[in-house]
């Protein structure tokens, strides 16, 4: 690859990290200009990569839903079926709630023409198709689920997460609401306990390096893990 090529990769995927901030924070509205500022690169190079406003939105999309696709991979690699199913629609329903716009695109009309979204869309369906089947046939979740139920789930599950007053409050009942799936009998493992979240740790809320092998971490560092040990003993 040459170095042109490399710089020309490298200013592309910081326009997009910087325009999903500034869609985040500010809304869709928000000017192509502000979003290059946040870059840190010209006007010019937004729209070499984006020619409008309509694209540029559509590819942030996309990343978004290629980014879930990935981590449905690694829920399917590292929890037995009903746990990758359940763990997955909490992280996709918390990062929702923290984007309003990411929770739009998920439940968007999928007729909205434009081949990269759609075919993202179609993608992050079969994800969330194949661990829904997956927590099915191994008895874990309630056989008369479907997809539709799923998303409803997600779109519902992110306005209750945002209109709590408590993160922690709001974590609790989106657990209680994603364990009600389970049949009957089916108890929840102990890596997925009420009030944490999957991919952050379970004292300080900070986000988690993801390992696709080995147990899970619960924790960000061994001080994280003392606060929640003295925590226990104390309370």
């Amino acid at each position: 690859m040459t170095a042109t090529r490399a710089d020309a990769l490298r200013n592309r995927e910081l326009v997009l990290r910087a325009a999903a901030q500034a869609f985040a924070a500010e809304g869709l509205e928000v000017p192509l200009g502000r979003i290059a500022q946040r870059a840190g690169v010209g006007a010019g190079t937004v729209y070499r990569h984006f020619p409008s406003k309509t694209i540029l939105v559509e590819a942030v999309f996309a990343q978004h839903l290629d980014d879930l696709v990935s981590a449905a991979a690694r829920w399917a690699a590292r929890a037995t079926p009903g746990d990758a199913l359940l763990g997955f629609l909490f992280e996709v329903i918390e990062k929702c709630a923290r984007g309003k716009y990411l929770c739009d695109a998920l439940v968007a009309d999928r007729s909205w023409p434009h081949a990269t979204f759609a075919a993202a869309g179609r993608r992050f369906g079969e994800a969330l198709d194949r661990l829904l089947h997956n927590a099915k046939r191994a008895g874990a979740i309630d056989a008369n689920l479907h997809i539709e139920d799923l998303n409803a789930l997600i779109a519902g599950g992110a306005t209750l997460c945002s209109a709590h007053p408590s993160r922690a409050g709001g974590t609790r009942l989106i657990w209680q609401l994603l364990n009600s799936l389970r049949r009957p009998g089916v108890t929840k493992s102990a890596e997925l306990r009420d009030g944490e979240r999957p991919d952050s740790c379970a004292e300080c809320g900070s986000p988690l390096h993801v390992k696709n092998t080995g147990r899970p971490a619960r924790y960000c560092s061994p001080a994280c893990r003392q606060r929640a040990r003295r925590r226990r003993i104390t309370s």
